[in-house]
């Protein structure tokens, strides 16, 4: 059974009809048989070089007892994500920090929305006044205390100096 849309969005709709032919058991000419389709077709499908199309996604709903849209629907969903991977967004000003302190990382790769937990409390730990005070205008004193009550504890003692230094005084 497929999941629900809401759980894969985002996922290419090829990714999730090969896991769903392994589960059956099923090989891609048969698909490909099954619901008259040329095997090359399903073949760059299924290994995400190609997108599912409206013809398509009616034919496999069938099949796969989904509704007609269904592949549609991923489709789209995948396509609005991989254009918005593309969109550069905003970050903080990269010179205010050392290189040292994101030693493991390329400071022009993070992403600082989806990695804003690690980023806080390795500044919050490890950073400097240039440094914390980057991420405060960055971020927002508002979300930087929300962040730090869902940290784990297991953290250096310069975090929670910092955040009380920081962030808890009022400025």
């Amino acid at each position: 059974m497929l999941p629900r849309i809401n759980k894969v969005k985002g996922v290419h709709p090829g990714s999730l009809l090969k896991r769903e032919l392994k589960k059956r058991g099923i090989r891609s000419s048969e698909l490909a048989a099954a619901i008259d389709e040329h095997k090359q077709t399903i073949s760059a499908i299924l290994n995400e070089r190609r997108g599912i199309n409206p013809k398509l996604s009616i034919k496999l709903g069938e099949e796969f007892n989904v509704a007609e849209d269904y592949f549609m629907i991923l489709q789209s969903a995948y396509d609005v994500k991989m254009e918005y991977e593309l969109i550069e967004k905003p970050k903080p000003n990269i010179e205010n920090f050392r290189r040292a302190l994101f030693w493991d990382t390329d400071l022009n790769k993070i992403d600082w929305d989806r990695n804003s937990k690690a980023v806080i409390k390795r500044v919050m730990e490890r950073g400097n006044e240039n440094e914390i005070n980057e991420i405060i205008s960055y971020y927002g004193k508002k979300r930087l205390q929300r962040a730090v009550k869902s940290i784990d504890k297991n953290r250096l003692p310069s975090f929670d100096r910092n955040v009380e230094e920081y962030l808890m005084n009022p400025a």
